[in-house]
C-alpha cells in the first residue's frame, strides 16, 4: 500500500525526531547521566519508521536494543523514554529498565530482550496468543543480523511458519554484529534468503528507503492478518556509530563509513520529498525547529525528574498476588 503525501511528511517528521532523540541520548551518555552504555540506531531511522508506520495501534511491537525510534513511532512518550534511559522514576519502567530492557505496555510494546536471540521465543509466544485469541492483531519483531545466527532464530521461524502465526520478522542488517562483519558470519549473502527454508516469503529491501520498508511491511501485515502466516523482511542499512557508546569503532574503514554516510536515510528521504514538492527550505527548517523544541522538552523532563525512591526497590519485581 503506497504512502499518501500526508503520511510521507509524517514519516519525515518521525525520522527527524528520531535522529534528534538519539543524538540527545548520546550527549546525555557523554555527560555521565547514563549508567553504562546505550546502543544507538543513528542511520537506521528509515527501517524503524517505515516498519512501524505500517502497524495499527492495536498491533504489538517486540523491539531491539537499538530501536528507540521505533518505540517513539509506536507511541511511547519521548520524555518518559529519555527518563527511563537515564534511570529516573518517571520512566516507563520507573528507571529500572534503562535502554536495554525497556517496555511500554500502554503502546503494546512488549519490551527489549537483554539476551541476543531472546526476541524470537518472546515474539513467537506473543503471536501464538494473538492467533488463539483471534484478536485481529499482529506482532512485529525487530532483530539484528547478529541475532540471525542464533538457534532461536531458526526454531522461531520454523514454528511461526508451521503454525501460520500472525507475525512479521524485521531484520535490521546494519552489516555488523558488534565488530564482526555479516559476510564473515553467514554462508548466505542475505538473511532474507533463509525464509524459503521455512516456507515463508522473504524480502530483501533497502533499509535506508523508508517508503520501500513501509510498503513491504504493509504487504506482510496484510498477509499475516489474512491467516497466511509470517514474513521475513531484511532491511539493509548501516549504523553511523559503533556498536555501543563504549565502542571506539576502529574495525571499520573510513572509506566504508563515508560511502554509507552519503546514503544517510534522512537526507535521501528529504531529497525525495523536495523533488515531489512536499518539502521546501522553509518547511524543512520549521520541522527541524519544532522537533528540536520537542527534544528540549523531553530532555528537560528527563533530567529534572527524580531518582527512584529506595523504598520502591521491590516494586515491579513480584506479581501482586498470593501464591496458592
Amino acid at each position: 500500500m503506497p504512502a499518501d503525501n500526508v503520511l510521507k511528511v509524517q514519516m519525515y517528521r518521525d525520522m527527524v525526531l528520531g535522529r534528534l532523540f538519539e543524538l540527545r541520548a548520546e550527549q546525555l551518555t557523554h555527560r555521565g547521566l547514563v549508567a553504562g552504555s546505550i546502543h544507538l540506531g543513528i542511520g537506521e531511522e528509515a527501517t524503524q519508521v517505515g516498519a512501524c508506520r505500517a502497524l495499527a495501534a492495536q498491533d504489538y511491537l517486540v523491539p531491539s536494543h537499538r530501536t528507540h525510534v521505533a518505540d517513539i513511532v509506536k507511541g511511547t512518550d519521548p520524555g518518559r523514554l529519555m527518563a527511563e534511559i537515564i534511570g529516573r522514576a518517571t520512566g516507563h519502567c520507573g528507571g529500572r529498565a534503562g535502554s536495554s530492557h525497556f517496555a511500554d505496555a500502554s503502546t503494546r510494546n512488549l519490551g527489549v530482550q537483554g539476551i541476543i536471540g531472546a526476541v524470537f521465543p518472546v515474539a513467537t509466544g506473543a503471536a501464538l496468543a494473538q492467533q488463539r485469541l483471534n484478536s485481529g492483531c499482529i506482532v512485529l519483531a525487530f532483530f539484528g543480523d547478529g541475532a540471525s545466527n542464533q538457534g532461536t532464530f531458526h526454531e522461531a521461524l520454523n514454528l511461526t511458519a508451521l503454525w501460520k502465526l500472525p507475525i512479521v520478522w524485521v531484520c535490521a542488517n546494519n552489516q555488523y554484529g558488534m565488530g564482526t562483519r555479516f559476510d564473515n558470519t553467514s554462508a548466505l549473502p542475505n538473511v532474507g534468503d533463509r525464509a524459503c527454508a521455512y516456507g515463508m516469503p522473504g524480502h530483501v529491501v533497502d533499509g535506508n528507503d523508508v517508503l520501500a520498508v513501509y510498503e513491504v511491511t504493509c504487504e506482510a501485515r496484510a498477509r499475516a492478518l489474512a491467516g497466511f502466516g509470517p514474513t521475513l523482511i531484511e532491511c539493509k542499512t548501516y549504523r553511523h556509530r559503533g556498536h555501543s557508546t563504549f565502542d571506539r569503532n576502529t574495525y571499520r574503514s573510513q572509506e566504508e563509513i563515508d560511502a554509507w554516510m552519503k546514503r544517510d536515510p534522512l537526507l535521501l528521504f528529504e531529497k525525495t520529498l523536495r523533488t515531489e514538492g512536499l518539502l521546501t527550505d522553509e518547511s524543512v527548517a520549521a520541522i527541524a525547529s519544532e522537533m528540536g523544541r520537542s527534544m528540549d522538552a523531553a530532555e528537560a523532563f528527563a533530567v529534572q525528574s527524580p531518582d527512584p525512591a529506595p523504598a520502591a526497590v521491590m516494586e515491579m519485581v513480584f506479581c501482586p498476588s498470593e501464591v496458592r
